[in-house]
């Protein structure tokens, strides 16, 4: 997390040094040109390219006193939920399917692993943590669960679950959680 906003930065960096070269140019171009171009035209590009160069100061003055950043808050919101959903969720399908608020889907693959730890074709340990994984989303997308369900959570909580729905909580529009935790799959995948 230390790096957020250094390869940004190098990015923000170019553009500016692109940006200044490019009106730099179109001054010196305009100049070269002036016999072309009638008088009213060419002092209408120029007045133009000397208020871009003017716009282009401001931001730069913007960024040099600190009240411009690339991290800012909301990209703090940001790294904290990722980081919540990577804790908290282990299994890429439950995180697919949490992003693209597929409840039912979810509550399918529930019923293939209890069928699953029954055959014992899935141990009990990773039956549990993915339960928890599933439960957790589904409450996340406000699916009503059973009093079996909830005591389930209840009795097999993890504290990265727990951080998991206190941060969620504290972000506020559940739009925003998809939002993240589809960019989460986009990226792992």
């Amino acid at each position: 997390m230390a790096s957020r906003g250094k390869s940004e930065t190098g990015k923000l960096r170019k553009n500016m040094e692109e940006q200044l070269d490019r009106l730099m140019q179109q001054l010196q171009d305009l100049e070269e040109c002036r016999d072309e171009l009638d008088e009213e035209e060419y002092e209408e590009t120029k007045k133009e390219t000397l208020e871009q160069l003017s716009e282009f100061n401001d931001s730069l003055k913007k960024i040099m006193t600190g009240d411009m950043t690339l991290v800012d808050e909301l990209s703090g919101m940001q790294l904290a939920i990722q980081a919540a959903i990577s804790q908290a969720f282990k299994t890429p399908e439950v995180i697919r399917l949490f992003a693209k608020k597929q409840p039912g889907q979810l509550r399918t693959r529930l019923a293939e692993m209890d069928r699953d730890v029954m055959v014992g074709k899935l141990s009990r340990d990773l039956y549990t943590q993915q339960k928890l994984e599933i439960l957790t989303a589904l409450r996340k997308l406000g699916e009503k669960l059973t009093t079996e369900d909830e005591v389930f959570l209840t009795e097999n909580a993890t504290a990265t679950l727990s951080q998991f729905e206190k941060v969620t909580a504290n972000l506020g529009s559940e739009d925003k959680i998809m939002a993240l935790a589809s960019s989460g799959v986009k990226t792992k995948a």
